[in-house]
């Protein structure tokens, strides 16, 4: 599995040396992605996606992603999610009715314009959800999908093989804020509020200062 994963990783490098690489800082799948590619390519530009920007604890997460691998860029976009929360004032956050709807497909044009490169590789798994597994199944060796110039070198991985991969090689450790097996940092996640509530009281504040609501999360934890 790893030898087809890194098999995949090189047939992109033969047609591009620069890649854009979504990451999402201090999640396992990014984490484990940025190591296997980092050597296949001269130029890698990761694109990070904010719900709440400059989250101390994210920023730790990329800071050690640029020390291990010098080169690396990191970009920041708003996260396409955050486009639905504004329109429609969700958890608190100012609503806008006129904001324009975003999507993964936006953001990706919008990496490919500022970092001038074709190929896109992003972190999906097959066991992530049915639909990604159909949605994979469908392409070449499961992996690539030429005509987006799109890749999914974990397809075939389950999250325990991340998880090994990351230790076999003394990679930084991923964060779970929670038991979910996809995770991340949505506001209306109780794990992710409530893991920066107890571990970086900076970060929870810039939570509530955006979304509000995220406060009732908290409110009843500690009332429960």
């Amino acid at each position: 599995m790893l030898q087809k994963t890194i098999n995949s990783i090189r047939k992109i490098a033969s047609q591009s040396d620069n890649l854009i690489l979504f990451h999402s800082a201090a999640g396992k799948d990014s984490i484990c992605l940025l190591d296997l590619c980092y050597p296949h390519f001269k130029q890698i530009t990761c694109v990070y996606m904010y719900i709440v920007k400059d989250l101390i604890h994210i920023k730790k997460y990329i800071e050690w992603a640029k020390v291990r691998y010098p080169g690396v860029k990191f970009i920041e976009f708003p996260h396409y999610a955050l486009s639905s929360y504004i329109k429609t004032g969700h958890m608190g956050i100012k609503k806008d009715v006129k904001q324009k709807l975003l999507s993964l497909s936006d953001i990706n044009e919008r990496a490919r314009i500022y970092s001038g490169c074709e190929w896109t590789i992003m972190g999906f798994k097959q066991s992530d959800s049915m639909n990604r597994r159909l949605m994979l199944r469908t392409y070449e060796d499961n992996i690539i999908n030429s005509p987006t110039k799109k890749a999914y070198p974990l397809s075939e991985w389950k999250n325990k093989d991340v998880l090994k991969y990351i230790q076999a090689k003394n990679l930084i450790k991923p964060i779970a804020y929670g038991t979910a097996q996809s995770q991340g940092t949505a506001v209306e996640n109780k794990d992710f509020v409530l893991w920066c509530y107890k571990n970086y009281p900076e970060d929870y504040q810039k939570i509530i200062k955006k979304f509000p609501e995220a406060e009732i999360i908290v409110f009843e934890y500690l009332n429960q």
